[in-house]
């Protein structure tokens, strides 16, 4: 499965990385709701499970994905501080788009 992070956010995920909740844990993207065409994201600390991957980005994060959501496969995920700081996950290859914060 494949999976992108930008610089931005690499910064965050880092950050959320290195507080005491995240030992030994990894960031997940899960899919919360599906709408047709589209999805909403979520980030969390968390360990793979049974039916996860673990995508080593190129930003040396790695992130955890359920490999039966296709909605998780070639997302895109960005950090931006305006309009409002938080999370941007993509998914160019399915269309639509969601702001998470």
């Amino acid at each position: 499965m494949r999976c992108k992070v930008n610089q931005k956010a690499a910064k965050a995920l880092k950050k959320m990385l290195d507080t005491p909740e995240a030992e030994g844990k990894m960031i997940r993207v899960a899919v919360t709701e599906h709408h047709g065409n589209h999805a909403h994201y979520a980030i969390t600390l968390d360990t793979p499970k049974e039916h996860d991957v673990v995508v080593h980005t190129d930003k040396d994060i790695d992130i955890i994905l359920d490999s039966r959501e296709e909605f998780l496969d070639g997302i895109f995920v960005q950090y931006f501080y305006v309009p409002q700081e938080g999370f941007v996950v993509t998914n160019s290859s399915k269309g639509g788009h969601h702001h998470h914060h």
